[in-house]
């Protein structure tokens, strides 16, 4: 039987007004439709804590399908933190909304109440990654931003890279602040997006910055990183966005228009940050994906993870034709 036009109307306004209550919670926008990132607790980053050299003597607490938290964690992994810096991973609640821990870390079971014990506000959302002295509880920095640059000067194994040397840094702040607007936040501008024209601005931006990192790498004499020679910053935030891009972005934020093999020389790139050591077990494409396509409720409502790429096919072998 055809269901009665007044019924798929009917059934539309009120499913767009709950899917404007829910977006509300899931991803605040201005009066124009565009997604603005909520500010985080903890955001200023410290001087180097006295203690910073002690064995285990802080906690870098991540999830797995985060993006934020995956920048922290490659800096940590890359320098060789594991010495003064343990790893402890967090797992989502969807039914709940928000981080918990396997088992109890100082007394908290979830990281809602981690942040309250540390003097967060009631109303502040808990987010990763955040890095915790793991004595006192006190919370160091939670802006991953922030971490990224703390988690560089924190002292490390002989060897290590030093990811923000001083004769790039300009350069390496300047990628970072246009990944950041563009394409970090920009995906996500993409999938919560209120309106289209929000969609169209926000999707226009991701592509024009991912032209401009791939003219950056063809130039002659560039690479093999975006900042010349070496390693910084500046890759590891663009990381974990480009490798999430096939598998969650495309699909559930939109963000397909030109797959990444059109921009060979990132492709490239994203191989090549891929293979270094360390690197591979930070991916968990299994996790990202059931946790966004299960948890982002007004984005994907019937909760089925469809099937994707492997993430293999992604980071080996050829550019494709």
């Amino acid at each position: 039987m055809a269901i009665p036009p007044a019924v798929v109307s009917a059934a539309r306004q009120g499913w767009r007004w709950q899917w404007l209550q829910l977006m509300g919670g899931l991803g605040p926008a201005d009066a124009s439709g565009n997604y603005t990132r909520p500010k985080g607790a903890f955001p200023h980053k410290p001087a180097l804590p006295p203690s910073a050299e002690q064995a285990h003597g802080h906690v870098l607490i991540v999830g797995r399908s985060c993006p934020w938290a995956h920048r922290a964690w490659l800096v940590w992994q890359l320098r060789q933190l594991q010495g003064s810096i343990d790893l402890l991973v967090v797992e989502p609640d969807p039914e709940a909304g928000r981080w918990r821990f396997q088992e109890p870390f100082l007394g908290c079971n979830t990281l809602q109440e981690l942040y309250r014990h540390a003097g967060a506000p009631a109303d502040q959302r808990a987010t990763v990654p955040v890095l915790v002295n793991r004595h006192s509880g006190a919370v160091v920095v939670g802006e991953s931003a922030r971490l990224m640059e703390l988690l560089n000067d924190w002292p490390a194994p002989a060897g290590s890279p030093n990811l923000e040397p001083e004769p790039l840094r300009e350069r390496i702040n300047q990628w970072r602040q246009q990944f950041q607007d563009a394409v970090n936040d920009g995906v996500y501008r993409c999938g919560f997006a209120r309106n289209q024209a929000a969609y169209d601005r926000a999707e226009a931006q991701l592509f024009e910055t991912l032209a401009a990192a791939e003219a950056s790498l063809v130039r002659p004499g560039a690479g093999p990183w975006l900042c010349g020679e070496a390693l910084t910053l500046a890759d590891v935030q663009l990381f974990p966005t480009l490798i999430r891009l096939e598998l969650v972005y495309g699909p559930l934020f939109g963000v397909s228009r030109q797959p990444l093999w059109q921009f060979p020389a990132l492709w490239s790139w994203r191989q090549r940050f891929f293979a270094l050591p360390g690197v591979a077990s930070t991916c968990c494409d299994q996790a990202w994906r059931t946790d966004y396509f299960g948890a982002l409720f007004p984005l994907h409502p019937s909760g089925i993870v469809p099937a994707g790429p492997a993430l293999a096919t992604l980071v080996q072998g050829q550019v494709q034709p």
